[in-house]
């Protein structure tokens, strides 16, 4: 059952102090999530594929005043378990802990049946948006552990909730991603400070939905900037002791 909290408005200082990594945060809602927490007081670890990508939002951060942002660079399609390893090395060594991990990054892959469906397009989809946020969360949770409170949101989706056609390896990924969230929030329930909660941000202006919707008008749904409530809800303080639960950002 999804929850809204549409209506949440964030205090100025809601994040400050807090380490937070974002995913895919070059573009689209990870870039605006990125911007929205440095806003809020955070230092914002930007994690993408693209670095110039990363390079603008850490201009816009630091024009906007925010705190100085780190960048990693890194390709989920193809990082392999060091590489994870060695991203929480690092992350480890320059902050010691980390407070908060947003799961933004995904492939859209095909949008064609079952029949023909590439294999090579269903591992990638699958590698990026279950493989890598499994590797990233296992790699991460001891710094997280380290935070006062630390939460792990994941984004879904609502193809991940009930199946549809054509949707492919993109529905079968969130679907294991709203049980990763579950089995992982069910593990440290009671037992850890950390919070583990998913996010479908429902339609929204992006490269992602434009591709999927190509004969969509980009003004009839909403901009990244329109769903940020939730995202700061669930990295906030104010979420302490919510887990393992499923938001619409839309209501």
């Amino acid at each position: 059952m999804s929850e809204t909290v549409t209506d949440y408005t964030a205090r100025a200082d809601l994040l400050k102090e807090k380490i937070i990594l974002v995913t895919g945060a070059g573009d689209g809602i990870g870039r605006e999530a990125a911007k929205t927490y440095a806003a809020h007081g955070a230092t914002v670890i930007l994690l993408g594929r693209t670095t110039a990508k990363l390079e603008a939002v850490y201009d816009e951060i630091e024009a906007a005043g925010g705190a100085k942002p780190a960048i990693l660079p890194v390709d989920l399609s193809g990082a392999r378990w060091e590489e994870f390893e060695y991203l929480a090395q690092g992350v480890d060594q320059e902050f010691g802990r980390l407070d908060g991990l947003l799961h933004n990054a995904s492939l859209l892959g095909q949008r064609t049946p079952i029949a023909n469906y590439h294999f090579a397009t269903w591992q990638q989809v699958m590698q990026v948006n279950v493989n890598a946020a499994f590797g990233l969360t296992k790699a991460m949770l001891p710094l997280l552990e380290q935070s006062a409170a630390g939460s792990i949101i994941f984004t879904g989706s609502g193809v991940g909730l009930k199946g549809r056609a054509y949707w492919g390896a993109y529905a079968a990924s969130k679907f294991a991603t709203e049980g990763l969230m579950q089995v992982l929030a069910d593990e440290v329930d009671g037992v850890s400070n950390i919070r583990v909660n998913s996010i479908n941000p429902g339609a929204t202006r992006t490269n992602m939905r434009a591709t999927a919707y190509p004969a969509e008008d980009p003004k009839s749904v909403a901009a990244p900037a329109d769903i940020m409530p939730t995202y700061l809800y669930l990295m906030g303080d104010d979420s302490i002791g919510v887990n393992g639960r499923q938001f619409n950002a839309q209501g």
